[in-house]
């Protein structure tokens, strides 16, 4: 079986415009430096992203291209405040077979609770904006969320500051 990891990101620091919905909120300065250093980091750790996943939110999408990731991405409305359960359901909907490292970008707490339901040992007591878990999974991505993935285990956690 392909050796997969699934990294989680949350989107980077967000601003607060006035008159602005939530789903619209663009990244602000910082929020822009926390995405490319993440995407710096992710690079430098070897994680080549053969797929991206994205909440269809101004932020993460703003977040993704500021990470420089350059790999086939589909943006998925169920990620904007997606459960473990729907984000895992939408892996299993678009991630090819063939993708050995898929990246999920998308919110608090959908992406640090999706990391624990499937290493539950994992040690993540914080997961602030930018942050993302790579995640060595054990099953096919067909599967994931659905079977008890054993060989399911944290790799890292990174907080680009």
């Amino acid at each position: 079986m392909t050796e997969r990891t699934l990294i989680l990101m949350r989107h980077g620091k967000s601003s607060y415009p006035d008159g602005v919905y939530d789903h619209d909120r663009p990244l602000n300065d910082r929020g822009m430096r926390q995405a490319e250093l993440a995407g710096r980091w992710m690079a430098d750790d070897g994680l080549d992203v053969d797929m991206v996943l994205c909440s269809t939110s101004t932020r993460t999408r703003m977040t993704l291209q500021q990470s420089g990731v350059a790999a086939p991405v589909e943006y998925v409305s169920d990620l904007y405040g997606g459960t473990p359960a729907e984000i895992f359901e939408s892996v299993r909907i678009y991630a090819p077979a063939s993708a050995a490292t898929v990246l999920v970008v998308g919110h608090f707490p959908g992406m640090p609770e999706a990391a624990l339901a499937l290493d539950p040992d994992g040690e993540i007591d914080r997961f602030p904006t930018s942050a993302y878990a790579a995640i060595r999974i054990g099953v096919p991505w067909e599967r994931l969320g659905l079977d008890v993935d054993r060989d399911a285990r944290l790799l890292a956690l990174r907080v680009p500051r």
